[in-house]
């Protein structure tokens, strides 16, 4: 057989799996769809428990950590558990099928609509949490959905799915409404389950986010993370100490959300290193940090050895031995540039953190502006300040979608219980970062909107009604 049959050989095998997932996926959602608003969210309340039911939460996560060999078990737990309580929060109440806004005035009706079959391609760094959103949200507006796992989160997501088939089983619900790639889950098949379904929704390498936007299926992805985080002379410097180290170090940094450079205005430097060291942090003298960075990024890319794992793994990689290294939380590497000269300026994916000295804040803001340029743009940035003018600055100028104010941004960014985000693991980027979504994913982008139009009174307006102004000021 010639590399060229097989190939073909292949597609047409992946083709044909695919389409009985899909021809299953839609007989059960046509059935569903169907549903009341109150039958749709008791199904969606089984499905957070498949998840957040502790012994489930527990075998997930030792799961995902044995079998990728990234993050931290407890870590994802809590993950596991905040996200998804979050996620039910906002989705309590939320209407999500038939009527959902009249306009009287306007004569217009709303009525929400399913999307069809959703394909969910998952990442390896976040293999229970991220797929159970995307499951809990599609389920909410009476969709089905297909996941396409990562190789080594593949064993997660299966297990998920035995718990998830479980709850709907128990609430008597089509167990076809979730399903997931059979093994082995190749490219090709995550490729034609794009190809097939009626829209992707991708979490990921940014290779899989372009497949998803080239599939020709209407598709929702997500831009690169590279936090950069501010603090400005105003800052309480202990504060934001334990707010960026808590956030930094969680599941060892595998969120896109996870601080990736702090940028410390010169006249709090000392002082906000010194509170750094004090929340677990230490910093490298320069011959150390040439040390970690052959070890971190070998012919200039991020090495997997180093990625999500522990400060004492990475230390053991790079032949790093300092006895203040023992106990360390995060390793912190001075920098004063940014793009491919400079990798630690890129997203680290691991307990690792630049730091930059500015001048003031317009040097600051001018650092943030040069690490976006090379990666991260669209994304979200972090500040610690009691200058309103200096956030309303970044909101209005910095190219992301999200500015976070003195708040741990790995907690903050994809919703809290202190702030109005919606709780979401995928973080639209914005035509910045090459996405169609500049909100946090959520329920309203798995639904659609069909519209009754009615007939209102004329409000027709006269040429000098929108004219005049201009023709005085201007001329006709």
């Amino acid at each position: 057989m010639t590399p060229h049959a097989e190939t073909v050989t292949l597609g047409a095998a992946a083709k044909q799996t695919v389409a009985e997932l899909i021809r299953r996926a839609r007989a059960a959602q046509h059935q569903y769809e169907r549903y009341s608003q109150e039958r749709l969210d008791e199904i969606v309340t089984a499905a957070g428990w498949a998840i957040m039911k502790p012994e489930h939460n527990k075998a997930l996560a030792e799961l995902a950590v044995k079998d990728t060999g990234l993050g931290v078990v407890a870590d994802k737990i809590t993950k596991n558990h905040r996200k998804t309580l979050g996620l039910l929060r906002d989705l309590k109440g939320a209407k999500s099928t038939g009527v959902v806004a009249e306009y009287p005035e306007k004569g217009v009706t709303e009525i929400a609509r399913p999307v069809g079959v959703v394909a969910a391609v998952v990442p390896s760094t976040n293999p229970g949490a991220t797929p159970a959103n995307n499951i809990i949200n599609a389920l909410k507006c009476g969709n089905a959905i297909i996941l396409s796992p990562s190789p080594k989160g593949y064993s997660t997501c299966a297990r998920l799915l035995e718990y998830v088939h479980a709850g709907l089983r128990r609430v008597g619900a089509p167990l076809d409404l979730v399903q997931t790639l059979p093994l082995p889950a190749t490219r090709e098949m995550s490729t034609e389950l794009m190809k097939q379904a009626d829209l992707v929704v991708v979490t990921g390498s940014r290779n899989n986010v372009r497949a998803g936007y080239s599939s020709g299926t209407p598709a929702l992805g997500v831009g690169v993370g590279n936090v950069a985080v501010i603090v400005d002379d105003s800052a309480d410097c202990a504060d934001a100490a334990a707010k960026i180290m808590r956030s930094k170090i969680f599941d060892n940094a595998t969120s896109c959300s996870s601080e990736n450079a702090v940028v410390i205005h010169d006249r709090v430097y000392d002082r906000m290193i010194a509170a750094l060291v004090n929340e677990g942090g230490v910093l490298l003298a320069p011959p150390e940090k040439e040390t970690l960075r052959q070890a971190m990024f070998p012919g200039g890319k991020l090495s997997p050895a180093v990625t999500a794992q522990s400060v004492k793994t990475i230390c053991a990689v790079a032949g790093l031995a300092r006895p203040e290294l023992a106990g360390a939380k995060c390793l912190m590497v001075e920098e004063t540039g940014a793009g491919r000269d400079h990798p630690f300026s890129g997203e680290k994916l691991c307990p690792v953190l630049a730091v930059y000295r500015a001048r003031d804040f317009d040097h600051a803001f001018d650092i943030v502006r040069s690490i976006y340029d090379y990666m991260g743009n669209g994304h979200s940035c972090g500040i610690y300040t009691e200058d309103e003018s200096h956030i309303r600055r970044l909101a209005h100028e910095m190219t992301v979608c999200r500015v976070i104010v003195k708040q741990s941004h790995t907690f903050a960014n994809g919703g809290s219980f202190d702030n109005g985000l919606p709780f979401s693991l995928s973080m639209g980027c914005g035509t910045w970062g090459g996405n169609s979504l500049s909100d946090n994913l959520n329920y309203r982008h798995f639904m659609n909107i069909t519209r009754i139009v009615r007939v209102i009174p004329e409000n027709k307006p006269s040429e000098e009604d929108l004219f005049g102004p201009f023709w005085k000021k201007y001329g006709k």
